[in-house]
């Protein structure tokens, strides 16, 4: 099932043109990879998704209907350096804040709403840490403080931006063991990656963009090395070099 569908999609950053005639279908119950070169256009995506970017033409659905009236189903993990980790926030703060969409102008958090955030917490197995500020905790541990807020949402959407970054091992396989359930549950995963060599091995789908589409598909029929190439050109020797093609 089609959950997000986006139709001629061109956007411009600054005055630039960053995506241009994107066609894509994104069904439920799968990990997407969205991988391509730097500035290929791939948060700029997840901005046009989330409705934070006016396009320049055509048009994104979730669900059939605009973000605007579907805004609860989908949730925002970013990258770690757009986070100000000195803000004076607990872990349970910070997690709790994903029931906020669910919730009146004026309604209160409540008990469930925190038995929600616990429960959130103990999946991504750090509810031990749930009164720590979260600027005293390690890459890993922020990284899963926001994934456990996304779950608290209880969203059926997750775009997530380069997750793992910064993050340990043991993180990272948690993370990953984290989506692959909620995609079984039936939930729609995008998640912005740029070490290739485990693209393979991480997600069912791969969405490769380097401003345009470059293709789109199950992993194994699409991630080939020549639209690696496609996709990311004169890149793929400094990939080589630094050992991120595995």
């Amino acid at each position: 099932m089609t959950t997000i569908s986006i139709k001629g999609l061109s956007v411009s950053y600054d005055k630039k043109r960053v995506l241009t005639n994107i066609y894509l279908d994104i069904a439920a119950g799968n990990v997407y990879g969205v991988i391509g070169p730097n500035g290929a256009g791939k948060s700029t995506l997840f901005k046009a998704i989330l409705g934070l970017l006016e396009p320049d033409s055509g048009e994104i659905l979730i669900n059939g209907l605009p973000i605007q009236k579907q805004r609860k189903k989908v949730v925002y993990v970013p990258q770690k350096d757009d986070v100000d980790w000195q803000f004076p926030a607990t872990v349970m703060d910070v997690v709790m804040m994903g029931r906020y969409p669910h919730k009146g102008v004026f309604q209160k958090l409540d008990k469930t709403d925190k038995e929600l955030a616990a429960k959130a917490l103990e999946d991504v197995g750090i509810l031990e840490l749930k009164d720590r500020q979260i600027g005293e905790l390690s890459g890993g541990q922020q990284q899963r403080v926001f994934i456990a807020r996304a779950l608290c949402q209880q969203a059926d959407i997750f775009l997530l931006d380069e997750p793992f970054v910064g993050v340990d091992v043991t993180t990272e396989e948690r993370i990953i063991e984290i989506l692959r359930n909620l995609a079984e549950q039936g939930k729609t995963l995008l998640v912005v990656h740029h070490d290739l060599s485990s693209v393979p091995v991480y997600f069912d789908k791969v969405i490769m963009l380097n401003q345009r589409l470059v293709a789109a598909g199950d992993t194994d029929i699409t991630f080939t090395e020549e639209n690696i190439a496609k996709a990311y050109g004169a890149q793929l020797t400094i990939l080589h070099k630094t050992g991120m093609m595995g």
